[in-house]
């Protein structure tokens, strides 16, 4: 607990660790933020700059790199993000989401909708703020300006007033290098990941683009293409598999009256679309909303597919340590060949899957698709010795996969443990040596 000794200066109690009160403004260089350049966002180029925008920034302070943009405008050098630099989001449902850059994610444009402020690293850890502004201090800072709106707005004059309570120098590289060393690793496996998957999808290309195990089959055309003649093109629907969401446990009316959501743990995970992109899950149900979306349950490895808002996103469903129900706005697809699910996975993520599902969103407000319209979508499938070739070959990689995914979850739990404990000064880090 913290309590107040002058006016400027709070100690936790029955501890010696002493906190300055500052701001965001003070910390920074020329004691205010920046706006982005307002220019319109094209397709991804190597020849361009990216193109940072609030939609690239997860809700973790990481990037999104699935979807990035470029941007085409003769004064976007003039935006370029600087090591220390931290962005905010400033209007939308996303307001105060932040990315802190220290370069190891490339050259970054900031766009219009994002506010930057410059650390000054003689003035504080620059990374002490970046992990300040996760905090749940933070956040509820933010949240004080977003009441009574149904869209947060933030300018760039009140980000410089944020308030920050400060632990001297030694303190905050202390707190720094612990929560840093926790996100390396963290990173670490995402590369590792990554790097693993785009291997598994290369040898797919390959064997299923190109066709390499087939040079001298004869060829048959197809909506596809040509194909080799023992390859087959058939409706999604009729693939030995379960195809569901979570309406087909009711309607609106008695998913409303029967399913309890918890922000704390409770008696199984409420798998999201969210939860997916971010590789955290703190939503869950009671026993008696799990027993009611009994057609939807999860078990780990499903397919999963984002069919509302976020059209498109594809996910493997992780093998977490307690049961699990799928969440609103996606379905599910559970292959009854095992042999099927890491075909099926790349297929929709990547391939011509993917351009299959953005044919049939519809072309509203919100972005979607039904479950009948995905069944009637086609997809080739190749001949059996093929399909148990590839799945033996990519299994493994996808084991390691799911191996380091449950080995992040476990680590990013323990960052979001240790965080709140570092910064109120909880937790004690004087004897720790760097």
């Amino acid at each position: 607990m913290l309590s107040w000794l002058t006016r400027n200066t709070y100690v936790k109690e029955g501890d010696d660790m002493f906190f300055e009160q500052t701001t965001l403004g003070e910390v920074s260089k020329g004691g205010k933020g920046n706006y982005g350049i307002a220019a319109s966002a094209v397709g991804y180029s190597d020849e361009l700059y990216t193109y940072l925008r609030i939609t690239d920034i997860k809700d973790d302070g990481t990037i999104d790199f699935g979807g990035l943009k470029s941007v085409n405008d003769e004064k976007a050098a003039n935006y370029l993000l600087q090591p220390n630099d931290i962005v905010f989001a400033r209007t939308g449902a996303s307001t105060g989401r932040n990315y802190f850059y220290d370069g190891s994610d490339g050259q970054f444009v900031y766009a219009g909708f994002l506010i930057k402020f410059s650390i000054d690293p003689d003035k504080v850890n620059p990374k002490y703020v970046k992990y300040y502004c996760l905090s749940q201090e933070y956040k509820g800072w933010i949240a004080s300006y977003n009441t009574g709106s149904t869209r947060g707005n933030i300018n760039a004059q009140t980000l410089a007033q944020m308030p920050l309570l400060l632990p001297e120098r030694m303190q905050q590289d202390k707190m720094v290098d612990i929560l840093s060393s926790i996100e390396r690793k963290i990173i670490e496996n995402e590369k590792i990941n990554n790097n693993l998957e785009q291997q598994a999808v290369v040898l797919f290309r390959s064997w299923f683009s190109a066709f390499s195990l087939s040079p001298n089959s004869p060829r048959i055309n197809s909506e596809f293409g040509e194909i080799p003649e023992d390859f087959e093109v058939v409706k999604v629907g009729s693939l030995p598999m379960l195809v569901t969401d979570y309406v087909a446990n009711g309607s609106f009316a008695s998913l409303k009256a029967n399913v309890n959501l918890y922000q704390e743990p409770n008696y199984a995970y409420f798998i999201r679309n969210t939860d997916l992109k971010s590789g955290t899950f703190g939503v869950f149900v009671d026993q008696h909303s799990y027993e009611f979306l009994s057609k939807s349950t999860l078990y780990g490895g499903e397919i999963i597919i984002s069919n509302v808002g976020d059209v498109g996103s594809v996910f493997l469903c992780p093998k977490l340590d307690g049961r699990m129900t799928l969440g609103n706005n996606i379905i599910m697809l559970r292959p009854e060949d095992d042999h099927l699910r890491y075909y099926l996975y790349i297929w929709f993520k990547y391939l011509q899957g993917q351009a299959l599902i953005q044919g049939i969103k519809g072309g509203s407000a919100q972005p979607k698709f039904n479950k009948t319209d995905f069944k009637n979508t086609s997809i080739l499938i190749p001949p059996k010795d093929i399909l148990t070739r590839f799945h033996e070959t990519v299994a493994p990689m996808f084991e390691t996969i799911s191996q380091r995914q449950t080995e992040t979850s476990c680590l990013t739990d323990l960052r979001d443990t240790l965080l709140p404990q570092l910064m109120s000064g909880e937790l004690d880090v004087s004897g720790i040596v760097l």
